[in-house]
C-alpha cells in the first residue's frame, strides 16, 4: 500500500491539506513558486509567459497529487 501525502477532501471532490511533511513541502513549494512568478514573468507586461508558467507549475502539482494521493471522487462526507 502506498503511503498517502494528500488525503481526499471529507466532502466534495479533490485532496485536503497534506497529511505528511512530503505533502507539506511540495505544497509549500508549489506556494512560493507560485509567489515568485510574479518578480520573474510580470503579469501585466508578459501575461501570457506568466500564465503559462502558472498552468505548468499547477498542472505538476495536481499530477503529484494524483499519483501521492487519494484516488479523486466525489464525497459526501460518509465513510470512504
Amino acid at each position: 500500500m502506498k503511503k498517502i501525502w494528500f488525503p481526499a477532501k471529507k466532502y466534495g471532490w479533490g485532496w485536503g491539506f497534506p497529511c505528511c511533511w512530503q505533502g507539506r513541502l511540495v505544497l509549500l513549494i508549489y506556494l512560493a513558486a507560485a509567489g515568485i512568478l510574479p518578480l520573474v514573468f510580470h503579469p501585466h507586461h508578459d501575461a501570457a509567459a506568466f500564465y503559462t508558467a502558472l498552468t505548468l507549475l499547477t498542472a505538476l502539482l495536481l499530477l503529484i497529487c494524483c499519483k501521492k494521493g487519494d484516488k479523486p471522487r466525489w464525497r459526501w462526507g460518509g465513510k470512504n
